[in-house]
């Protein structure tokens, strides 16, 4: 919802170098805070290639597909189309991550999670073939937060939460900042689109990325994955309510595999064990 308003008065890309360049500051003040100005300094640069790969992948890529499909397609549809990220993590681990293994109910998820997909992007697409572009952007950058996601539980094995998460969006606003100065207004935007930045970057990135960890850390990987539940359904009616964005029924049917997909998919629906009986008691 805050992108529809900042991309009101912005470029995608200015809009995501503010989003990243509030983000890095806060979470930057937050290591230094706690780490002390020099010591957080040394830790960013020496985690600088790792920092580098995971801005590209977890931040500037994906943060720019979102909103630039956004300029096409409702923000209902870009948070469904969103939500089939854990459908390309167990995609990519099966290459990535041969320990994974995908069968049974997992393969049936995977693929319904990829027929949720078809429906949202090629059954009656919102705004024709550039809704339909629109629409694969952010599928895009869904399998960008996969591939993230896979190298950060690496990383993250070797590294503290805030550190990794410090250095990803440090690097991703550099690698952004250059294209959002080039597609920058000639006049100061409005207000609500301001707004909409400091609160994507302060809450929605910064505090949100700091929740994240802390439930991979706390959790597990599948257990924070949940949160994937619930971003379509709050936009869906964040967007009807403040927006004004129309319910269509293909972003029903598409929501409803998607998330029967990952549920299976991700392999946090299993089906219940048989039990084997238990022996009499020998008299």
């Amino acid at each position: 919802m805050f992108i529809e308003f900042a991309i009101e008065d912005l470029s995608p890309a200015a809009t995501m170098a503010g989003r990243l360049v509030v983000a890095a500051s806060v979470l930057l003040g937050i290591l230094i805070a706690r780490r002390g100005f020099r010591q957080a300094i040394r830790c960013v640069r020496m985690f600088g290639r790792a920092g580098l790969i995971l801005g590209v992948m977890t931040t500037a890529l994906p943060f720019w597909l979102i909103a630039w499909g956004q300029t096409h397609i409702d923000s209902g549809i870009a948070a469904i189309a969103n939500a089939s990220m854990p459908i390309f993590v167990a995609l990519l681990a099966i290459r990535f991550a041969p320990g994974e293994r995908v069968s049974g109910l997992r393969a049936v998820g995977i693929g319904l999670g990829i027929l949720g997909v078809g429906v949202l992007v090629g059954v009656g697409p919102q705004g024709g073939l550039w809704g339909a572009i629109g629409t694969l952007a952010v599928v895009l950058a869904a399998v960008s937060y996969a591939a993230g996601s896979l190298y950060v539980q690496r990383k993250l094995d070797d590294s503290s939460g805030l550190l990794v998460m410090t250095s990803s969006t440090i690097w991703g606003a550099i690698v952004i900042l250059p294209l959002g100065i080039a597609q920058a207004p000639s006049e100061l935007p409005g207000w609500k689109a301001i707004m909409a930045i400091l609160v994507m970057g302060v809450v929605a990135t910064a505090l949100g990325l700091l929740l994240y960890v802390h439930l991979v850390e706390s959790y597990g990987s599948s257990r924070a994955s949940l949160v994937v539940y619930l971003l379509p359904v709050i936009a869906l009616v964040y967007g009807a309510v403040f927006l004004d964005e129309p319910l269509r029924a293909t972003a029903v049917v598409g929501l409803a595999l998607i998330l029967g997909g990952v549920a299976l998919g991700s392999g946090l629906v299993r089906p219940l064990r048989r039990q084997e009986p238990i022996p009499a008691p020998t008299p």
